[in-house]
């Protein structure tokens, strides 16, 4: 597998480009990746359904995939966008018949943003000509950056067993005094229950609840004493006779960004982002 970024000169007519190049080919299909919603956690999965729809048996599957970085809604997309470049390397590492071509417009981009993205994949084309990444970030370690401390007001309950009732009543008042859309506060409501079952069935029966405002978004954070060892949990889609799995991943679909952190030593922050449009 290749996963690849090419740094290119400043053009927004590249996508417009290889549509008008390549339109006529039968073998080339566009593909809307916005149509997955804004939650970068939902692509890995989006690319495995279009592999799967496209691909016949070993052909190869060859893509150039463009992130809309400039797109990115707050520090903490942005981040998850790079965190989810560096997943598909993870996702796609056994197969040999998919590749990954992602070009970079780097006249304009911060160059600490720059080198950031470049970290995530382990292959650099310069004039025509693929290079290994030395500042690649290989093995099973990912560097986070570390997360932006809450908001006043905030609230904070600690709960265990028996408190899920309480704990979906305090997130959905909270949440629609944010200014949570009425339609989205049910999903909010699912994805709230399904990461706090999940923290008290293997976060050691107990954690906390902090919910906030800021930058036009509501977060629930959940903390527990619990360790995810699976770097694709929540990415992938359950099969239909897989037992248990699905708490990340319905919180992935229901959520507008998903943020997980997780440490033998320090346990799981799992933060959901509800946008209110405020």
């Amino acid at each position: 597998m290749r996963w690849s970024p090419v740094k290119q000169p400043r053009s927004p007519r590249i996508p417009s480009l290889i549509r008008s190049e390549l339109a006529g080919e039968a073998a080339v299909t566009f593909v809307d990746t916005t149509t997955a919603g804004p939650n970068p956690g939902r692509l890995v999965a989006a690319w495995a359904a279009w592999m799967n729809e496209r691909g016949e048996g070993n052909r190869p599957v060859r893509g150039i995939g463009e992130t809309a970085w400039r797109q990115a809604r707050n520090p903490a997309h942005l981040a998850e966008l790079r965190y989810h470049e560096w997943l598909l390397n993870r996702a796609f590492a056994r197969s040999s018949t998919w590749s990954m071509l992602c070009p970079y417009d780097d006249a304009d981009q911060d160059p600490d943003a720059l080198a950031a993205m470049s970290r995530c994949h382990p292959l650099i084309r310069r004039d025509g000509k693929h290079a290994p990444n030395e500042d690649y970030l290989a093995g099973e370690d990912y560097t986070f950056e570390a997360l932006a401390g809450p908001r006043d007001p905030s609230f904070e309950l600690s709960y265990t067993h028996g408190d899920l009732a309480t704990i979906r009543s305090k997130v959905s008042r909270s949440a629609s005094d944010a200014g949570v859309p009425e339609d989205q506060l049910g999903q909010l409501s699912v994805a709230v229950t399904e990461i706090a079952t999940n923290s008290i069935r293997h976060g050691g029966g107990h954690g906390t609840l902090r919910t906030w405002s800021q930058d036009a978004t509501f977060l629930c954070e959940f903390r527990d004493a619990g360790y995810i060892s699976d770097i694709m949990a929540g990415r992938i889609r359950p099969t239909p006779k897989q037992i248990g799995g699905r708490g990340l991943w319905l919180a992935h679909q229901l959520c507008d960004l998903v943020e997980i952190r997780s440490t033998r030593d320090q346990g799981t922050v799992i933060r959901l982002h509800m946008d209110t449009g405020r």
